[in-house]
């Protein structure tokens, strides 16, 4: 088995000197491409692509498959955290709109229209619809619904009853047969225009939901599942099974194959910190530190800390695991800026103590190129180490035959400290990157089976120094692991596995969300349901609640509501802390529930009308609160005084969701804009009995259930 993909070095052709790649695949690459870009190893003259390499940087031309890779990852990475959860492409399903009757058969009853536009763009519009509503703009009456239903039991939308006969550019022809007698009478003397939606008018948004499906070839939480860090230790903390464990032990296969491999050509952060390393890290030399030391295994002490913590209910790993971080850093640092500039800067939220933490250690991490490029990478990440404890069970690995000339060339360029001072293997640290490969003067490095053996050279050939235990020393590897034992005990208990305080009081939490204790041992505080989140309404705990609560959602109502069209923060969650809830189900799911404080509601205080929180939940298709009469005076004789007292919301508690856009409403008005009031008067609340918290099972039928009593 070889696996050599890297560029070798220059070398003629003379006779004993070997070259690594096929000859055969270099004559046929010579046939089918230019013959300047390859290099003529008689006249030993660089082509036109290695000088480029060349130019690029010595990675560049040692192994470019591993830096296009590297290069491709990254940009995909990026891709799908700035564009594919960016979720203000979404725009509501417009209707098409002016269309005028031409030509009425009341016979047969259909009706032929013309665009008034007179475009194909305007047939193309409702182009694939086999039913359509219509709305008249003479009278704003609506035709073709089924059944008069604005939150139907089943989740299904009402059908309409005008069929899509014929279709051509600019002309359509609608069958309303199906309709009552009334409504086709009152159709066959209407002048128009008339607006055509294939959605009814109590028709529930989804554009939000629709766009990120439209947008997710790839999973937007691709990268995060495939951190086996992150599904490891959600599944032991949560004691339960994780979806995307099966993702991490896919991962885990392929570097079997290519050890490391997640590290040396995949990780985002791994590239950005490379990006640092060359940007600021190689111009600033006064903070590095040596090779060997006691920092070189901490990210096998940190990964035993993470796992033990996480034995005692405490997720820890959201913290130090790999992509977290990068996500969570890109989501304090230039998410604001994306959003900012595209929506408004007022349109960023404000910040706490969390941010400033996450903040500090985003560029900490970069930061440490400082003492060596990549010191993170070689040293401190618990991600890499659960790569390397699989590389006990690697297929392949690197060798070095018995032509090694001793030049140090590879020892120089290896970016992840792996090979030994006789130029052999750390395999624990190798991610086959095969950079070294592209640098051997000799042709003296091979990437095969781990069974497949050359004439290998002599080991300790200088010799090492290194003990059983490896260079860094049986004492600190005793003190590290102690250190890690300790630490992992001591947040499991001090934390207590993730249980609420009694008197804290209990955060709303997004939408599919699983019990709370369960909630905290799930949630790896990634941060990519606040960047998909269209309006702001999750936003990331502080230290209000501990440090167990840090990073985690919250539903921050005052700032903004839950949007009925979105279900995008299960859809990007990585370990099922929030439920990947279809939109039909999540529009059922209780957050919490709106209490209405009677003191200083303006109706109910007998301060002023004010219907803004009926208005708002009426418009978002919930109803759960209606108006009552409130305040009402009476004469002499009991009977009320015309005009006197107030309409003031109440509450049908088993319609609210706790979607917050009332006391979203009631603090943007009344108390931000208006200052009528210190805070709203409606607020959600979560806790017992106010909020659904499902493991498994319906949202859906819990609601259907309660709805029944």
């Amino acid at each position: 088995m070889r696996l050599d993909w890297f560029l070798p070095t220059l070398r003629s052709d003379r006779p004993g000197n070997r070259r690594r790649y096929p000859g055969r695949i270099r004559a046929f690459g010579i046939r089918v491409l230019p013959r300047f870009l390859f290099s003529d190893h008689h006249r030993m003259r660089r082509g036109l692509a290695r000088r480029v390499l060349v130019r690029m940087g010595p990675v560049w031309a040692a192994a470019p498959v591993r830096r296009l890779i590297q290069s491709s990852c990254l940009v995909i990475f990026l891709y799908l955290f700035f564009w594919v959860c960016w979720p203000y492409s979404a725009e509501p399903v417009a209707p098409s709109t002016g269309w005028n009757p031409a030509e009425f058969d009341y016979e047969r009853a259909t009706v032929s229209l013309s665009a008034g536009i007179d475009s194909a763009s305007a047939t193309e519009m409702i182009d694939g619809a086999s039913a359509l509503f219509v709305t008249d703009q003479s009278n704003l009456q609506t035709y073709g619904v089924a059944e008069d239903r604005s939150r139907p039991d089943d989740g299904a939308e009402p059908e309409s009853l005008i069929r899509v006969a014929a279709t051509s550019p600019g002309r359509l022809t609608l069958d309303l047969s199906a309709l009552p007698a009334d409504q086709i009478d009152e159709l066959s003397v209407s002048t128009g225009p008339w607006d055509l939606s294939s959605t009814g008018p109590d028709h529930w948004p989804g554009h939000y939901s629709t766009n990120l499906q439209q947008k997710e070839q790839l999973d937007a939480e691709f990268f995060l599942i495939i951190d086996p860090l992150v599904s490891l230790s959600t599944a032991v903390a949560s004691r339960s099974w994780v979806w995307s464990l099966a993702a991490a032990g896919g991962i885990l296969a392929v570097c079997l194959v290519i050890p490391r491999g997640f590290c040396g050509y995949i990780c985002p952060l791994g590239t950005t910190i490379d990006l640092f390393d060359w940007a600021v890290g190689r111009h600033v030399r006064r903070f590095r530190v040596a090779g060997e030391g006691w920092w070189v295994h901490i990210r096998f002490y940190l990964l035993l800390g993470v796992m033990i913590a996480a034995g005692g209910g405490v997720l820890l790993s959201g913290y130090v695991s790999a992509i977290p971080v990068i996500t969570r850093g890109l989501l304090f640092t230039l998410a604001p800026l994306q959003n900012g500039a595209a929506n408004g800067w007022h349109q960023i939220p404000g910040w706490n103590s969390g941010h400033l933490v996450s903040v500090l250690l985003f560029p900490g991490v970069l930061g440490l190129g400082l003492l060596r490029p990549r010191f993170w990478c070689k040293y401190v990440c618990p991600s890499g180490a659960v790569f390397s404890v699989a590389n006990l069970f690697r297929l392949s690995e690197r060798k070095v035959d018995s032509s090694c000339i001793h030049c140090n060339k590879c020892v120089e360029i290896c970016p992840f400290d792996a090979i030994k001072p006789d130029f052999t293997t750390r395999t624990s640290d190798c991610t086959l990157c095969q950079s070294c490969g592209g640098v051997c003067p000799t042709h003296s490095i091979h990437f095969t089976g781990r069974l497949d053996f050359v004439e290998l050279k002599t080991p300790n050939d200088p010799p090492t120094l290194e003990t059983a235990l490896g260079r860094r020393g049986f004492l600190s590897a005793a003190v590290g692991t102690g250190s890690s034992l300790a630490g992992g005990v001591f947040t499991a208990l001090a934390i207590g596995g993730g249980e609420t305080a009694g008197t804290q009081t209990i955060p709303v939490r997004p939408p599919g969300s699983v019990p709370e204790s369960s909630f905290l041992q799930m949630c790896i505080r990634c941060g990519e349901c606040f960047k998909a989140c269209p309006s702001d309404v999750l936003q990331p705990m502080g230290f209000e609640q501990g440090l167990n609560s840090l990073w985690t959602p919250e539903v921050v109502a005052d700032w903004a509501g839950c949007a009925s069209s979105c279900n995008a923060c299960g859809q990007v969650c990585p370990t099922g802390a929030i439920s990947a809830l279809p939109l039909e189900e999540k529009r059922y799911v209780r957050m919490g529930l709106a209490v209405i404080n009677s003191e200083t509601c303006l109706p109910l205080a007998g301060r002023g009308a004010c219907q803004l929180c009926v208005d708002e939940c009426t418009a978002a298709g919930y109803n759960a609160l209606e108006f009552i009469q409130t305040g009402t005076q009476v004469d002499e004789q009991g009977n009320p005084v015309a005009g006197s007292g107030f309409l003031a919301p109440y509450l049908l508690p088993d319609l609210c969701v706790g979607c917050g856009l009332c006391q979203t409403r009631c603090y943007g008005i009344n108390v931000a804009d208006r200052g009528v009031l210190k805070q709203s008067s409606i607020v959600i609340e979560a806790g017992e009995g106010r909020e659904d918290r499902l493991l498994a099972g319906s949202w859906r039928e819990l609601a259907q259930q309660r709805m029944a009593r």
